[in-house]
């Protein structure tokens, strides 16, 4: 039973936070919701359910969603305005080798997606045998492993392998 907790807490939260309301009816609403996500859902994504109902992992979890929704997002979005802006469009556009280390399939898939939600990078396949993404990044500083590794994942994975792994 208290594996259903996490996914039921989490939709019932996401419900409230962007329907804007704490009115009865969107609670009474987002309850029946975040019970029918939980009940259908918890068998295919919650494995550990010790793991899900970790505080610091939720802790870490809203760390993550800052850091992302803030800085992550805001350094993006200024790089390509200014590549927009510019008069000479200075874009190194290259697919580039990221490795990364996480083990967890949530983890490498939280990684992928926020690298793609990030302006300026897209993974465009990932290979788990190499344990590497391929990115298209619009401003390749380099094509170094390292290199991309800095620049591209390695903030988004220090912090998502606190999360899950």
């Amino acid at each position: 039973m208290r594996k259903y907790i996490p996914i039921a807490v989490l939709v019932f939260t996401v419900y409230i936070v962007f329907s804007g309301s704490i009115s009865p009816y969107d609670i009474a609403i987002g309850i029946a919701l975040a019970i029918g996500t939980s009940l259908v859902v918890t068998k295919y994504v919650v494995q550990d359910s010790k793991k899900a109902l970790s505080l610091r992992r939720f802790i870490h979890l809203i760390a993550y969603a800052f850091y992302y929704l803030t800085i992550a997002e805001f350094k993006a979005h200024l790089m390509v305005t200014r590549i927009i802006l510019s008069k000479s469009m200075p874009v190194k556009p290259a697919i580039v080798r990221v490795p990364y280390r996480a083990k967890n399939e949530y983890t490498i898939v939280a990684c992928a997606n926020s690298i793609t939600n990030t302006p300026g990078t897209v993974v465009v396949d990932i290979d788990t045998e190499k344990s590497q993404y391929y990115v298209h990044w619009i401003y390749a500083v380099g094509l170094e492993p390292e290199v991309t590794y800095e620049n591209i994942l390695k903030d988004f994975e220090k912090r998502l392998l606190k999360v899950f792994e």
